[in-house]
């Protein structure tokens, strides 16, 4: 890992930094500048970046043998926080003021990650089928987020049910990599199914990719559908 080119490091910290940016953007927007959550979700986010990564260098997810595995579940740790946060009523209420222009927006991240993961295959830290030469087709929601942050959800003609669709299906290809990528790990890591285990996520950066970028893209995705379906619906009734 440390004899990677550095601009694969460099490209990976735009996209978390990008991430970061696109979260707070929407928090501060929905909670305007005199609230205090901007300043909670900067820090949880902030905390969460440092001290994970201080984990990483430190090799704590290195250990492929540790049940439960860890890696695994600090990722279940954040969806369960996400989930949560639809289940609390506050929650609830400031997050149908997020902007959903902004939580369309971010998926142009996934444009540059997979390219990183494509730079990763060359130098033999991924498996070619987490790419976009193998089965991971991510890049296409990266690719059509703008136009579906311009035109479903960006103008006064706004198309709720194009918008749904368009989450729905960029969401079933996260889903679908990062299935895929779980199953690559040393964790399931089958020879016959995958040519070279997904290591570089054990690692430093790119461990902020299931734990940071990965879950703030589901994050955007989940609020944008609540908006588009329920707040749609109360207002309609």
């Amino acid at each position: 890992m440390n004899d990677l080119p550095i601009y694969i490091s460099l490209t990976f910290f735009a996209c978390v930094l990008a991430s970061f940016g696109f979260i707070y953007y929407a928090v501060l927007t929905a909670a305007g500048p005199k609230s205090n959550i901007p300043l909670f979700a900067i820090t949880f986010m902030a905390v969460w970046i440092f001290v994970t990564s201080l984990m990483t260098i430190n090799g704590f997810f290195q250990n492929y043998e540790a049940m439960p595995p860890r890696l695994i579940l600090m990722v279940v740790i954040l969806v369960i926080f996400i989930i949560s946060l639809f289940l609390i009523p506050a929650a609830r209420d400031f997050l149908k003021q997020m902007p959903i222009t902004t939580l369309t927006y971010i998926h142009i991240i996934r444009v540059p990650v997979e390219i990183v993961l494509w730079w990763l295959f060359i130098n033999g830290v991924v498996a070619e089928s987490m790419t976009f030469e193998g089965v991971n087709f991510d890049i296409l929601s990266g690719i059509s987020a703008p136009f579906a942050g311009l035109f479903l959800v960006g103008l006064k003609s706004k198309s709720s049910i194009a918008a749904i669709i368009w989450n729905l299906l960029a969401l079933g290809l996260l889903v679908n990599i990062v299935v895929r990528a779980i199953m690559a790990t040393p964790y399931f890591y089958d020879p016959l199914v995958y040519e070279q285990p997904n290591i570089a996520v054990f690692y430093f950066p790119y461990v902020l990719l299931p734990l940071f970028v990965v879950p703030a893209v589901l994050f955007s995705h989940l609020v944008s559908l609540y908006q588009l379906i329920f707040i749609k619906e109360a207002e309609e009734d």
